[in-house]
């Protein structure tokens, strides 16, 4: 059981590659948080673990939703996936799931209990999303608002993680306008993964598979990428502005901006196996040096400036 568990997660959620982002997206929701607070500070121990270990948990069982919500067309074209072809049962996933969940609960009491609100109201996203909001039919055949709802769950997720660092008397006026500007930067680099993992070359296209490249062509699904890459460096940048720590995010991030956007032209250019995997791995990179320059980053920028030593 344990080598099928491992071979699953290797497959279809490696924690090498998911545990680095999903630790910088909770490390930077814990620090920005305080950050907007006008707290300086890196967050504690308890408050980090809790939304490290939870967000892995809501990024583990979005894909169990993915697992069931797409078993029909994984049985009739991706047969060689762990399900179809019998490593893991949907079964053994539901209760996985539900494993995950009582640990998310667990921790959310072990904060406080006022977080056990948030999050219901994220697993109750979750559940929507696993329906597909009950219009499968209507929004299937709309790529773009097909991926904007689900998007949603992105910034939802880091709001339940930036709660972890407790409550506050600063939770509304600016603190809440710099965590409406995050929330922002988050859901924009989450469309930016959501395309970069979708671009394929012409010759890795399979059948029932409905990637952007194939969707939308290779040069809109690029427009698209680009535009949402964009998106999160304006309003990275506005969240940065809003917590005193501009100059620090735009000295990181436009750098890496600028090696995207030199990435897309790659592929644009010669849509190849190569160039499509340097697309995911850019948008992936991208979502971490966001992260971290909006959050543990911009802390170290505010003690530094401050003449504190972290």
């Amino acid at each position: 059981m344990l080598e099928r568990w491992r071979i699953y997660q290797r497959e279809r959620f490696p924690l090498a590659l998911h545990g680095p982002v999903i630790a910088a997206f909770a490390l930077s929701a814990t620090s920005f948080a305080l950050l907007a607070r006008q707290q300086l500070g890196l967050p504690g121990l308890k408050p980090f673990l809790a939304a490290f270990v939870s967000s892995l948990a809501f990024f583990f069982q979005l894909r169990i939703a993915d697992e069931w919500k797409d078993s029909a067309e994984d049985a009739r074209f991706r047969a060689y996936r762990p399900v179809p072809r019998g490593l893991i049962s949907l079964r053994e996933l539901a209760a996985a799931g539900l494993l995950a969940g009582a640990l998310q609960l667990a921790l959310a009491f072990w904060l406080g209990p006022g977080m056990v609100s948030r999050l219901l109201i994220v697993w109750a996203f979750i559940g929507l999303m696993s329906k597909e909001f009950f219009l499968h039919d209507w929004l299937r055949p709309r790529p773009l608002l097909y991926m904007l709802s689900h998007m949603l769950v992105i910034p939802l997720i880091y709001w339940y993680d930036a709660a972890c660092v407790g409550p506050s008397s600063r939770e509304y006026g600016q603190a809440s306008m710099a965590l409406l500007l995050v929330l922002a930067a988050g859901f924009s680099s989450g469309i930016v993964v959501e395309i970069g993992r979708k671009l394929r070359a012409p010759e890795e296209e399979e059948i029932g598979v409905a990637t952007y490249s194939v969707t939308w062509g290779i040069r809109k699904s690029v427009l698209a990428w680009n535009s949402a890459l964009l998106l999160a460096f304006v309003f990275a940048g506005a969240a940065a502005a809003s917590v005193g720590a501009a100059i620090l995010t735009a000295a990181i991030l436009f750098p890496a901006f600028a090696l995207s956007l030199g990435c897309s032209l790659l592929y644009t250019r010669k849509p190849t196996p190569r160039y499509s995997k340097l697309m995911e791995l850019t948008s992936g990179a991208w979502t971490v040096v966001l992260y971290l320059a909006l959050g543990p980053l911009g802390v170290f920028f505010k003690l530094a400036a401050a003449g504190i030593h972290p």
